[in-house]
């Protein structure tokens, strides 16, 4: 079938980047340019509807996040980054969707679930290919951490989901150490079924270069009390694993 008049579609790495480009005059503005001082996000307020709302942590140029806002029109979906460069680009490719049902903010992951997301707000929460920073200097940036964790398990309601996915498997074989101290770890041998050829572009790019990728749904344990979890999250390590350079090649490929 042919793409209506005034529509086109869009490909990076020669897989189709979810949904189509509109004429301009059917282009929304999805940026959410500046986060309250304080306080949690009012997400019916942001979204002028109640619906369960997905987070994508590190989004970078929103291919996941963009392509469940195309595919789930029910869910309502935050997508967040620490560069701004990366949510320029997911920005414009919501807008030129017309997308609704999707907002953009530069930030970090860990400083978005402690002051911006209310407790058990919201569906889904996920994370792919966290930067596992090479640098030993800068290995404190690293986002999964025990405490975190515990961030993740208060904003996810009831039945919520955690979804992560790495290449790196010394990130990996961490997450996979502390993951099921707090959460039901599920972990998915082969590629997500809605994405055969990658739900992120870190991900294409790892399976056409014949990468493994690591990916896993994690559930809040059920009967495991804050102040239990608090002291569990005490005692465990933090990501302080070596990260090989060996994947510094694909981090340059991503970025271009």
């Amino acid at each position: 079938m042919e793409p209506q008049q005034g529509r086109r579609k869009e490909r990076e790495f020669g897989v189709p980047f979810p949904g189509e480009i509109l004429a301009p005059e059917a282009w929304t503005h999805t940026a959410l340019k500046k986060l309250p001082d304080r306080g949690p996000l009012d997400w019916a307020a942001l979204f002028n509807r109640v619906a369960p709302v997905v987070l994508d942590l590190g989004c970078g140029n929103g291919r996941y996040l963009i392509g469940s806002a195309v595919w789930r029109p029910g869910h309502d979906h935050l997508g967040i980054d620490i560069l701004p460069l990366v949510i320029r680009y997911a920005t414009r490719r919501a807008n030129q969707r017309g997308l609704t049902n999707i907002r953009f903010a530069v930030s970090g992951g860990r400083e978005l679930l402690a002051d911006y997301v209310a407790l058990a707000s919201v569906a889904e929460i996920h994370c792919y290919h966290p930067q596992p920073y090479y640098d030993p200097a800068e290995i404190h940036k690293r986002l999964i951490t025990p405490e975190f964790l515990l961030l993740v398990r208060r904003a996810l309601a009831p039945g919520g989901s955690f979804f992560l996915q790495t290449d790196h498997p010394s990130y990996w074989h961490y997450m996979c150490q502390i993951l099921p101290v707090f959460f039901d770890l599920d972990q998915r041998p082969a590629c997500w079924p809605d994405a055969p050829k990658g739900r992120t572009r870190r991900e294409i790019i790892a399976l056409r270069r014949g990468l493994p990728v690591f990916r896993g749904v994690a559930r809040p344990k059920r009967g495991l009390e804050e102040t239990e979890a608090l002291a569990l999250a005490q005692s465990l390590p933090l990501p302080t694993f070596d990260a090989a350079r060996r994947l510094q090649e694909l981090d340059a490929l991503e970025g271009e």
